[in-house]
Order: C-alpha cells, then structure tokens, then sequence
C-alpha cells in the first residue's frame, strides 16, 4: 500500500546550470549535495536534480509533468522571478476554486506552477 508521494527528480545533463535555478532563482536550500545530484527538502517531500546520462538539453514534453510550489504571495514572487530572466508561460491568475495560478519554465524548459491556495477553502459536498 502506498502511503506517500515522497519526492520528484529532474534529470539533466546540466546539473550546475539547474542547481543554480533552483537554489539561487527560487531560493530553495540544498538539504544534500553530492557530485552528480542534489537534494532540496520540504518536510518529507524530497525535490531532487541528478545528472543521468540519457537526458541532453531541453525537455521535450514540458507539459507532461508540472511541480507545484506553494506560495502566500504569488504576485509578489512571480515579479521577483521575472525579474530574474524567469519565462512565465502564464501570469496569477484567479482560479474558481478562489485561489492563484502562475506558470513558469526552469532553465530546461520544464514547467513548475506556484499556487496560492485561498485563506478559506470550502469543502467539497
């Protein structure tokens, strides 16, 4: 039985270049650096970037798989990254379910999304 997403990894073939993205672009700190992989941690969660040796350059499906990184200020984040040289593929904007959704590409074309959950979320009946 499974009990728990723990973690993602991104392949590259440019581990520098994503570790530079991740850490210093979207301020996330290394829990563990090792030569060819890296790991950044959010409670049991485990975000890593390792280098293998079937992947070169840009992803071709960026639209496959996206990460989502939660935030309280999706606005203010989102020009802050801009303002970095980040792509946004689509700015905040509202969602139905009252919260925010902004769309982005790391240095290998793969998608993240921020989201901003509302202050109060209302059940599903």
């Amino acid at each position: 039985m499974i009990k728990d997403v723990v973690g993602v990894v991104i392949w590259t073939s440019n581990l520098e270049r994503m570790v530079r993205f991740y850490r210093d672009a979207l301020g996330l700190a290394p829990h563990s650096v090792h030569q060819d992989f890296v790991v950044f941690q959010f409670g049991n969660f485990r975000l890593n970037l390792g280098v293998h040796d079937k992947i070169q350059g840009h992803s071709n499906d960026p639209y496959r798989i996206m990460i989502n990184l939660e935030t309280s200020e999706i606005h203010h984040l989102s020009e802050v990254l801009q303002n970095q040289g980040v792509q946004f593929v689509r700015l905040p904007e509202l969602e139905h379910w009252g919260g925010y959704v902004a769309t982005f590409r790391d240095p290998e074309g793969n998608l993240l999304q921020l989201l901003q959950f509302p202050k109060t979320v209302t059940p599903i009946p």
